[in-house]
């Protein structure tokens, strides 16, 4: 936990770099600019040294998508392995924030590096905003020394990449990790496959959040799109409605086709624990895979990172179950 000899602030857009256009607040490129001159204006501010790269064109997070997970991740092996730096700052809006740091958090496995990612609810230069504390309240965490890994800094908070959920829209304090049971297997060791050096591939995935009244034929369509992967957001413990034998039929056919199915709780602090109710066992049996504690960024991120990784459906449920970073145990 040494603070950081070289830094990379990593700039991808969001509202922190925002300005207003014709028809509203839009990416603006050329943010280093700004932040220098912030910096040299409070000299006080503790700030590890750092160079700057952006990616282009800067993007409103609202538009996110696999291939910018993958060209983050690029970024940073980059950064690490040829310019020499030795932790990570990436900017970035706060829609998909915590989307992009699950993924990262599953991309970057054993990477000895810390990977902060921050954002701001108003744009930098705001008179009362909150760009500049989170940016420079970050440099700062940074200059401390914060361990290896991914982590998501946002109102003077350090939360964990693969735990953390937006929960307001408006506020300040927008992030938090909430109070899921944390209990799961270790991994142990890794196959290579998983390591921050294996570049990974763009996979086909979908969620499905169960509601009163879905229907099979809904399902089927889904599941008959073409997904190699499907996040069900099961009710309480990991039920749903198992009295409807076209449905659970659905499920079963697309897991036999090779369809990974993996299942998480819709309560913000829930887990899916199969066997507590029958609805819950009969459901498990058409081959769901329980995500335990993880929340929908984090299940949706594992999810992709392990089939963008080529491995097999058997494989991809065995290590979807298990904890890898801290996504499903404390660490």
């Amino acid at each position: 936990m040494n603070a950081p000899h070289k830094l990379l602030v990593l700039y991808t857009g969001g509202t922190i770099g925002m300005q207003m256009s014709a028809d509203g607040l839009a990416p603006a490129a050329g943010f280093e600019a700004r932040l220098r001159a912030e910096q040299a204006a409070h000299p006080e501010r503790p700030v590890p040294a750092w160079v700057y790269r952006e990616l282009s064109p800067p993007l409103d997070s609202a538009n996110m998508t696999q291939a910018h997970w993958l060209a983050m991740r690029d970024s940073v092996v980059a950064a690490v392995t040829e310019d020499g730096c030795d932790a990570v700052l990436l900017l970035h809006g706060t829609d998909t924030l915590a989307y992009s740091a699950a993924a990262l958090s599953f991309l970057l496995l054993g990477l000895d590096v810390p990977v902060l990612l921050t954002g701001s609810m108003q744009p930098a230069g705001v008179a009362g905003g909150d760009a500049w504390d989170n940016l420079f309240g970050a440099l700062a965490a940074l200059a401390r020394g914060v361990a290896p890994g991914v982590h998501l800094y946002f109102h003077g908070r350090l939360l964990h990449g693969a735990r953390a959920s937006k929960v307001r829209s408006e506020a300040f304090d927008a992030f938090a990790a909430p109070a899921r049971p944390r209990h799961g297997e270790a991994a142990g060791e890794l196959p290579a496959a998983l390591s921050w050096r294996q570049a990974r591939r763009p996979v086909q995935l979908a969620v499905l959040p169960l509601f009163p009244g879905v229907q099979a034929a809904q399902v089927q369509a889904l599941l008959a799109s073409g997904v190699q992967g499907l996040l069900l957001e099961c009710y309480g413990s990991g039920t749903g409605p198992s009295d409807d034998a076209a449905l659970l039929a659905a499920l079963r056919e697309a897991h036999e086709r090779g369809v990974v199915l993996g299942a998480i709780s819709q309560c913000a602090e829930g887990h899916v624990e199969f066997g507590v109710y029958a609805a819950g066992s009969r459901l498990a049996a058409t081959g769901l895979v329980s995500g335990g504690g993880m929340g929908r960024e984090a299940a949706l991120a594992k999810l992709f990172a392990l089939l963008g990784a080529g491995l097999t459906q058997a494989e991809v449920e065995h290590w979807f179950a298990r904890d890898l970073c801290g996504e499903l145990t404390e660490r």
